[in-house]
């Protein structure tokens, strides 16, 4: 179970946050969303949430006054575009006997705030993050960071070194992707076929017929289908296509080795072999960073830690156990 926290973000954007941590005295972590089984996947279990969207049961909120461990090293974990932090939930279950783990909902992600106006940009997302590790005490934390949550995971470590004591890179590129890959997102969510008529029809077409899906994915699927919610014509994203479309504009045409080199602290890159994320890339990062260190998952895709949530915890535990013992 995780239950919610609210963080107040940069500009007062509301956002959620959600505490993974076991209770004091409980048995057992939050129970991971069971994997689908390959070829078509069984629903995952999900409950409704007040505002739409659906929230994997290992994530369902448990009452404010549910205790957790002062006493336990903060980790922090950051979603990638278009995600929400109960993505991590089926990852976080051995992680949480001796961490603090809260993860966030990022805005225009999620449960958290969706500013019309918003902004969008890198400052404001490292500014939100920064925020959540101040109001909810759990600096000098380790960042977890999945795609542009690792990107902001990485500037938040490199602009603020005085919060961050170690950091994980989870299939993120510091090289610039260009307006070409740009227009090609663009196109892409024209083609989504939405509103689709069914959660079933989310998962078939996330994780078969995507024009981007090389061969089935019932994960993928499975991982879309968590951040729809159902409107009288359909189910349709939770969020808004052209803000992800805008935040991804502030970061995709630059490269970001120089704030990746002024990161100082303990460092993870991690890639799944059939990622986004080179293997020369991956190594080209650890080498630049100061205090780098590598790890890769075999048969894992962009969604290592959703897609393999047990090879992911094997590869990042070690290195979360040697940065947070005392």
């Amino acid at each position: 179970m995780a239950r919610r926290l609210d963080v107040t973000g940069a500009g007062g954007v509301r956002l959620a946050a959600w505490d993974y941590t076991k209770p004091t005295g409980e048995g057992e972590g939050p129970k991971a969303a069971p994997r689908p089984p390959a070829p078509r996947p069984a629903p995952a279990p999900v409950a409704r949430h007040p505002e739409g969207l659906l929230v994997p049961a290992a994530a369902r909120p448990t009452p404010a006054s549910t205790a957790s461990t002062p006493s336990a090293q903060g980790v922090l974990l950051l979603h990638g575009l278009m995600g929400h932090a109960a993505h991590w939930a089926p990852a976080v279950r051995r992680l949480t006997g001796r961490h603090r783990v809260v993860a966030l909902d990022q805005r225009g992600h999620g449960h958290s705030q969706k500013p019309a106006a918003g902004p969008f940009t890198r400052e404001a997302y490292v500014a939100d993050a920064a925020a959540a590790v101040e109001q909810l005490g759990l600096g000098p934390v380790t960042l977890v960071g999945h795609s542009m949550g690792a990107l902001t995971a990485w500037q938040l470590a490199a602009e603020r070194p005085d919060l961050v004591r170690a950091l994980v890179i989870c299939d993120m590129r510091a090289s610039a992707l260009g307006a070409a890959s740009q227009r090609a997102w663009q196109d892409w969510f024209r083609g989504w076929p939405a509103p689709f008529p069914s959660l079933d029809a989310v998962r078939r077409w996330f994780g078969e017929d995507d024009p981007w899906v090389e061969r089935p994915n019932p994960a993928r699927g499975a991982f879309f289908a968590e951040v729809m919610a159902e409107h009288p014509d359909g189910w349709r994203p939770v969020f808004d296509p052209a803000q992800m479309l805008t935040s991804r504009e502030t970061w995709v045409h630059d490269a970001h080795w120089e704030s990746l080199a002024q990161v100082r602290c303990p460092t993870l890159v991690v890639r799944g072999l059939d990622g986004e994320l080179g293997r020369a890339e991956a190594q080209e990062m650890v080498r630049v960073l100061p205090h780098g260190a590598y790890a890769e998952i075999p048969d894992a895709g962009h969604l290592l830690h959703y897609e393999h949530p047990q090879a992911w915890s094997e590869a990042v535990e070690p290195f979360l156990n040697g940065v947070l013992t005392p």
